[in-house]
């Protein structure tokens, strides 16, 4: 009778700890995951010192437009199922082709009169990228960028070399004065006063550029960056946003970003690539991330601007540290479009 009521005794004990079953492991698992949205994108047209004192109503409208056609042509393309690399592509393009931002037809100029653009963009799926640097005849730079990519063995090519290469594909060639506007002229005749008495540029001088990332109904994320660079630059200079890790990184497992701001700084403190390695190996939200290099790491350096991100479940982050960005997102029910600090 002893026997038996131990033996009971161990059996209920058994069953007690029975091991958790797959089922019940996954279950558990997806009460914590994040829902992923379905598709999603964020774009950027510059960060810099923006006030809405400074801004008219017709300009800030003006940009909040070009803004929202950009997010509808990136959306559409995602919601019927497209790429994200067609979405960042488009996307770019329809800001390049806005002279409102330093990008395309409203590229800055250099110190020699004249345009020099660059671009880039990246495959998450597979890390694959291609970049262009000083090119001054492709209409839309980051149609160049996506050639590389697409059809070259290398990543980044420049100068000469690179608008004979986007020729010889059958991108659109254009004369560099279709990039010519007033705006950007006077602007570098102001600089160049300022440089011959000895005054500091400003922000705006210093930043603007246009950038996408999206993340397709795949799970693919890719990321673009396209800009005219910094007014008054001289002996060829090259900003972070043709340099992959810099200006522009894409990682299905982590993240998509874009830069806007500051391109020394970008391209010494590896910001877009830091940004996902602080996700994936300190397993830091993308919120978090964003904001440990925007908001402390480029702070502490004195180095300015900003990103725009998305991750893999299509959460979004718009870090800057300037006095405001041109941002903006959209995915299933969302829309956002913003300029100043909130």
């Amino acid at each position: 009778m002893r026997t038996l009521t131990i033996l009971t005794i161990l059996m209920l004990l058994l069953a007690a700890c029975e091991p958790i079953t797959e089922e019940k492991t996954t279950m558990n698992a997806s009460t914590t995951t994040p829902e992923k949205a379905e598709y999603a994108i964020v774009i950027h047209g510059g960060a810099g010192t923006i006030l809405k004192k400074n801004m008219t109503d017709e300009k800030e409208a003006a940009y909040k437009e070009r803004m929202n056609e950009a997010l509808d042509i990136g959306e559409n393309i995602l919601k019927s199922g497209g790429s994200s690399m067609d979405a960042v592509v488009e996307t770019i393009k329809h800001l390049e082709d806005s002279p409102l931002f330093n990008a395309g037809k409203g590229a800055v100029f250099t110190n020699a009169g004249v345009n020099e653009l660059d671009a880039s963009i990246m495959d998450g799926s597979n890390l694959n990228a291609g970049a262009v640097g000083g090119i001054k005849t492709v209409r839309n730079p980051i149609t160049a960028a996506r050639a590389v990519l697409e059809q070259s063995e290398h990543v980044m090519l420049v100068g000469a070399g690179a608008d004979e290469f986007a020729a010889a594909v059958g991108l659109e060639i254009v004369d560099n004065k279709y990039f010519y506007t007033e705006r950007r002229w006077d602007s570098l005749q102001k600089v160049k006063e300022k440089e011959a008495n000895q005054q500091a540029m400003t922000e705006d001088e210093k930043h603007g550029t246009v950038g996408c990332v999206a993340l397709d109904k795949a799970g693919n994320i890719v990321a673009g960056t396209s800009t005219g660079g910094m007014t008054n630059k001289k002996y060829n200079r090259i900003g972070d946003s043709p340099v992959i890790g810099a200006g522009t990184y894409a990682n299905n497992k982590t993240c998509g970003v874009s830069s806007t701001g500051h391109g020394e700084f970008f391209i010494r403190y590896v910001v877009a690539y830091d940004i996902a390695a602080l996700m994936e190996y300190k397993g830091m939200s993308l919120e978090a991330a964003a904001a440990e290099v925007v908001n402390k790491k480029l702070v502490e350096a004195e180095g300015t601007g900003g990103i725009v991100a998305l991750d893999k479940n299509g959460n979004i982050a718009m870090p800057f540290n300037t006095e405001g960005m041109y941002r903006g997102y959209a995915k299933p029910g969302e829309r956002v479009v913003r300029i100043y600090k909130e």
